[in-house]
């Protein structure tokens, strides 16, 4: 070998340390990316997992909810219809004189007493299932669950208070099933209004 040859050589070897210098530099960087991308995308990850935990819990609840909800209100229209053979067994009732019903005796006093028996009988039937009779007679007037059909002037009685009820009303969980049909006071004293809660 030449001198020459050495120095070439030397020069050859040169470079390739310059090159190799340099690399490690672009090495760290890449690195240093690498770990900031991997962090963004395990928060971006963990927020998903945060997200979609919560709606399943928000979509537990609802369907909790509607179970519930489900189950109170499936017979609403069965119980619906069964509230006519309840308004039959009480004008069936109704139409037997009190005075009459009071001295009845033998079959008119057993018929009597197995109308009143049905009724009671279909009352807790519906009760059971969550539907409950409103008979507002006396209280005020609320339409949320009673249906004003006439007005009937009393200076004696709160303007507003029902005072006749044509119709009994029904309700099935917190749910008004059919309004109760009545006649309200007016002329008397206005009803006192509620204090404002704190």
């Amino acid at each position: 070998m030449t001198p020459n040859d050495t120095e070439n050589a030397a020069r050859a070897h040169e470079p390739e340390a310059a090159e190799g210098a340099p690399a490690s530099a672009p090495e760290a960087a890449p690195k240093g990316d690498a770990l900031a991308t991997l962090e963004a995308e395990k928060l971006d990850l963990k927020d998903k997992l945060l997200r979609t935990l919560a709606d399943m819990e928000n979509l537990r609840r609802r369907t909790e909810r509607e179970v519930a909800d489900a189950r109170t209100y499936a017979v609403t229209n069965f119980a619906r219809d069964m509230l006519n053979a309840a308004d039959n067994v009480r004008r069936a009732l109704e139409s037997v004189p009190a005075e009459a019903r009071e001295t009845a005796e033998g079959a008119l006093k057993a018929l009597v007493d197995g109308i009143e028996l049905t009724e009671r009988d279909l009352l807790k039937t519906l009760e059971r299932h969550g539907v409950k009779r409103v008979d507002p007679q006396g209280q005020r007037f609320d339409p949320n669950l009673h249906q004003a059909m006439f007005e009937v002037p009393n200076p004696d009685v709160t303007s507003g208070t029902v005072v006749q009820v044509v119709q009994s009303g029904y309700v099935i969980g917190e749910r008004v099933l059919r309004p109760a049909l009545v006649g309200v006071a007016k002329g008397g004293p206005k009803a006192e209004a509620k204090p404002a809660e704190a």
